[in-house]
């Protein structure tokens, strides 16, 4: 195999990998990429086993063919290369011989045989623009549990229906729901229910930030995987298994009460005041007040912080214990200027909203109280 390319596509391809590619495996050959060349294009796949990525760009191919090369150590090799083309050729030991300018390389590959065969894409399920996935990927994510024993709350769950997309995710103490309406996100006829990792999750942003405006990621599952067209780039992952909590019994029925508090207020004060709450449990106390909200948090070893933002409440007072850091990660991704805190008493959930959001999208989030 032998072929040209271009240093900045072969670069900008390879980096997509990296998020895939295993770095400490006992499987050497997860280590590497999988190179191939064939008409006037080179494909670069990637996988773990659980998460596989296939891209492409432009290429002058000499001689078709395909081997692997350890991924990291291409990267970090054609980075280093001035602008402008790279010749690279696979010689019969599997080692890749390459060519820039004044610079010539010889890099030790792996067999082809050797590498993990990647599932074929079904037939698509839907069509949803990437902006959109990347979005409700933003709004849920920091929800996912981090407890690999409870391995269904690894992931978010994914709908597709006719009525539009919806994104959940859950660690059992907090759940972040977001919806978009078809005209927003693209629907499917029939409907279409994943679970998909956070490592996914996080390779699907990457692409959706290096897709342009409009792009449309378009989706497709079978038994086993998730799978996702955006451009010449595919990302497919395997699904998670078992069942997602029932969510829907989760999210608040009734509140009686709503606080509304301008984010960047808030979302400072709390910053602040969580600088001496109790490192492990995060506790600080909210109290609310007819034209204010006021934060609280003491330590025994570093002392103690009180602040107040002005706001619009007028249902009785109120002080609930709530963990600082879930506060915070939903008030860093929602870009409205103003948040609803929807209560009912200080022993039940609280649920915060974006205050003023497009009727396009629902997103939802609810705190467990804690004691303190």
């Amino acid at each position: 195999m032998e072929f040209t390319v271009s240093k900045s596509d072969f670069v900008r391809e390879l980096s997509l990998s990296q998020g895939v590619v295993e770095k400490k495996t006992t499987i050497p050959i997860l280590s590497n990429v999988l190179i191939e060349a064939d008409g006037e294009r080179v494909t670069l796949t990637a996988t773990d086993l659980e998460l596989g990525i296939r891209c492409s760009c432009p290429a002058r191919v000499k001689k078709e063919g395909s081997g692997t090369v350890p991924a990291r150590k291409l990267l970090d090799y054609i980075r280093l290369l001035p602008e402008g083309d790279v010749n690279m050729k696979f010689l019969e030991n599997h080692w890749a011989s390459i060519t820039s300018g004044r610079s010539r390389t010889r890099i030790a590959g792996m067999s082809r045989e050797s590498f993990p065969e990647l599932p074929a894409m079904p037939e698509p399920t839907a069509e949803i623009p990437v902006s959109t996935l990347a979005a409700m990927i933003a709004r849920t994510s920091f929800a996912i549990s981090m407890e690999e024993s409870r391995f269904t709350l690894n992931g978010a769950l994914l709908l597709l229906r006719p009525e539009g997309l919806t994104m959940v995710a859950t660690d059992g103490h907090r759940l972040a729901y977001v919806q978009a309406d078809p005209a927003s996100s693209g629907s499917s006829e029939k409907p279409f229910r994943a679970l998909i990792p956070k490592k996914a999750m996080n390779e699907l942003t990457k692409l959706a930030d290096d897709a342009g405006e409009g792009a449309k990621a378009v989706v497709a599952g079978d038994d086993n995987h998730l799978f996702f067209q955006v451009g010449h780039r595919l990302l497919m992952t395997r699904k998670l298994t078992g069942n997602f909590p029932d969510y829907e019994r989760v999210l608040p029925k009734d509140h009686p009460h709503t606080a509304t508090v301008e984010r960047n207020e808030i979302r400072s004060a709390i910053e602040r005041v969580a600088q001496f709450a109790d490192e492990r449990s995060r506790a600080i106390r909210v109290q609310f007040t007819s034209g204010e909200v006021r934060v609280f948090s003491s330590s025994v070893e570093t002392g103690e912080s009180e602040e107040s933002v002005p706001g619009q409440y007028t249902g009785p007072d109120l002080e609930i214990g709530f963990n600082a850091q879930y506060l915070l990660d939903f008030l860093r991704v929602i870009p409205q200027e103003q948040v609803a805190f929807e209560l009912k008493d200080q022993k039940s959930a609280g649920e915060l909203r974006p205050a003023g959001a497009a009727a396009a999208e629902q997103y939802r989030y609810v705190v467990m109280p804690m004691r303190i």
